[in-house]
């Protein structure tokens, strides 16, 4: 058994400034029934269109991956300073390598604090 479909074609006339859509059997559709439709036309399309959308990505993952790459930063930064400032002070006084050792530790031991109170922000967070 197939099923047939009736399609009304519709026909736009442009009357002066007003345009009215005549279907095949005569029937003059009024500006009010086509803007309606129009209407119901976009809200289904607005419908399909919403429900296709991607979804928005979650803020948790992405502020865990930003806080542990704050952590390395900020541990890397703390050797990075004190490295520097232990090497300046050994070439400028001449020195064995002894302000490097020290200040690398020292930059070490403040990047592992920073980090530490980092970690405390967030569970306070939580």
């Amino acid at each position: 058994m197939q099923i047939k479909r009736k399609f009304i074609d519709l026909t736009i006339l442009n009357c002066g400034n007003r345009q009215s859509a005549i279907a095949p059997e005569g029937n003059v559709l009024k500006e009010t029934d086509q803007s309606e439709r129009i209407a119901r036309l976009d809200d289904r399309i607005g419908k399909l269109k919403s429900k296709n959308a991607p979804k928005p990505h979650q803020e948790t993952h992405y502020s865990q991956a930003q806080l542990a790459w704050r952590m390395v930063i900020e541990l890397v930064a703390g050797l990075m300073i004190g490295f520097c400032m232990g090497y300046g002070l050994d070439s400028l006084l001449g020195t064995i390598p002894v302000f490097l050792v020290l200040f690398t530790l020292l930059g070490l031991a403040a990047g592992i604090r920073t980090m530490m109170r980092s970690a405390r922000e967030v569970q306070r967070r939580d």
